[in-house]
């Protein structure tokens, strides 16, 4: 008697490459990927990827890979409760089934593979598209003022605050806020009208909150702001090529700036804030130029930064985790670059900074970090060592470090990063602002992929 081993038909399927029944498109016209390193994270957090054969990186998106057209439906379902997806009516011949909760939310189509004449049976192929609104979190946002009016009156004119299955935008200078859901949305589509990188970085030079007008966390406020180095002399200014296009000052005037802002619970003076210079601005919008010139503020500031404490590049004391392991593997969770930022024809340069981005935004927003599972880092003893300024870049000589945007890349094979003390340096630093957001050990997890049973079932790292 001989023993064959041999896989199912499901596993035989599964195992092997470039074989999926259906295919899920999840795209976004922005110029950058936050919110698909976003939405990587909801999908860990909720293991909505359990299912999924193999995700691929394309230009505006992700496409997600699946061996049953229920498994596609059910991400299907979980997208449409996590982000604002774009309502199309669809063929009445290739609609979802009518589980889904909004069923002309998604383009849907099919492809026929094989069939069976004699028994009447057929093989498809699915595809389900779903597009993400093009607004993304801290974007200056211009409402067509008809639609501004059907929306409780608000001004044109709002800062985009969060993003969920629907869009929160709020006036700064009432505090006024609406939801624009995705069926109100694409009604009247429109776009952004300033982007993260379109913010500039102002110097608070007076703030006066008023705490009687107050919406959640938001402060009404009466701020007085200047540009920043505005009144530093130009000769004292340091080139940092590791800086952000926006993190340099775009004008040398001294001009200050009048201005009502919602962050007057979290300002002070002498504080750092990014914000929209519209009085510098050009816009290419027919809506923006209907507006009264009285109703368009100079300055629109639209969160706090934190210069000083950027600079110094410290490691960060939690990582996340990332769907696929390399660009050449599919399927499992793994602890490498994740499927955002593979592509190749994309600039490193910009990913890593994309990537830095969205690190600040799990810093700075509690609402965001609850959204997202943040692993701690285990640096090994011995790592730590005492480095001269030669070595850590006081002298002239210096080493090439790290770049401060670089996207972190979580290898197993890897050592560890080092954390480098620079004592000699220290002194000449800037003081670390002292309301810097830091991310609490209560908030996060074991990576449990990391641990392993010793020989005598004791658990170790």
């Amino acid at each position: 008697m001989a023993v064959q081993h041999g896989q199912c038909p499901d596993c035989t399927k599964l195992a092997a490459k470039n074989t999926w029944n259906s295919l899920v498109q999840v795209r976004q016209k922005v110029p950058h990927k936050r919110t698909f390193l976003y939405l990587e994270q909801l999908i860990l957090k909720h293991n909505a990827q359990k299912d999924t054969i193999s995700v691929k990186e394309v230009r505006d998106g992700l496409d997600f890979f699946f061996s049953s057209r229920s498994h596609a439906i059910k991400m299907v379902e979980f997208l449409q409760g996590v982000v604002p997806v774009r309502y199309v009516p669809t063929s009445p011949y290739n609609r979802l089934p009518h589980s889904l909760p909004n069923p002309s939310s998604t383009k849907s189509s099919e492809q026929i593979i094989s069939s069976d004449t004699h028994s009447n049976t057929a093989n498809f192929k699915f595809t389900y598209s779903v597009e993400i609104i093009p607004i993304c979190k801290d974007d200056l946002v211009l409402i067509p003022p008809k639609q501004a009016k059907s929306l409780s009156n608000i001004s044109p004119l709002t800062i985009c605050t969060r993003v969920g299955n629907s869009v929160h935008l709020i006036d700064p200078a009432t505090l006024q806020y609406c939801d624009i859901t995705s069926n109100i949305y694409w009604r009247t589509p429109f776009d952004s009208l300033a982007t993260v990188t379109d913010l500039v970085e102002f110097t608070v030079l007076d703030v006066e909150p008023d705490h009687r007008k107050s919406k959640g966390k938001f402060v009404m406020a009466d701020a007085q702001v200047a540009v920043a180095g505005a009144f530093r002399s130009s000769a004292g200014a340091a080139d940092d090529d590791e800086m952000m296009d926006y993190e340099v000052p775009s004008s040398s005037t001294s001009q200050i700036y009048h201005t009502r802002t919602h962050l007057g619970s979290i300002l002070q003076p002498g504080d750092t804030v990014m914000g929209y210079h519209l009085t510098n601005a050009n816009f290419n919008s027919s809506d923006f130029a209907l507006l009264e010139p009285g109703r368009i503020p100079d300055i629109i500031l639209v969160k706090k930064a934190y210069p000083n404490r950027r600079k110094k590049s410290k490691a960060r004391a939690w990582r996340l985790r990332s769907i696929s392991k390399e660009a050449g593997e599919e399927g499992e969770t793994g602890n490498a670059r994740g499927v955002v930022g593979r592509l190749g024809g994309r600039d490193q340069k910009k990913v890593d900074e994309d990537y830095e981005l969205f690190l600040r935004d799990i810093e700075e927003d509690a609402e965001i970090r609850a959204g997202v599972n943040l692993y701690k880092v285990q640096v090994p003893q011995g790592d730590v060592r005492m480095t001269g300024p030669e070595e850590s870049g006081g002298g002239k000589g210096r080493k090439k470090k790290r770049a401060q945007f670089a996207m972190d890349v979580d290898d197993k094979g890897e050592p560890e990063e080092v954390v480098e003390t620079n004592i000699a340096g220290m002194e000449e630093e800037a003081e670390d602002e002292a309301d810097f957001p830091e991310v609490s050990l209560d908030e996060l997890l074991e990576d449990f992929d990391e641990m392993t049973l010793g020989p005598d079932g004791q658990t170790q790292e």
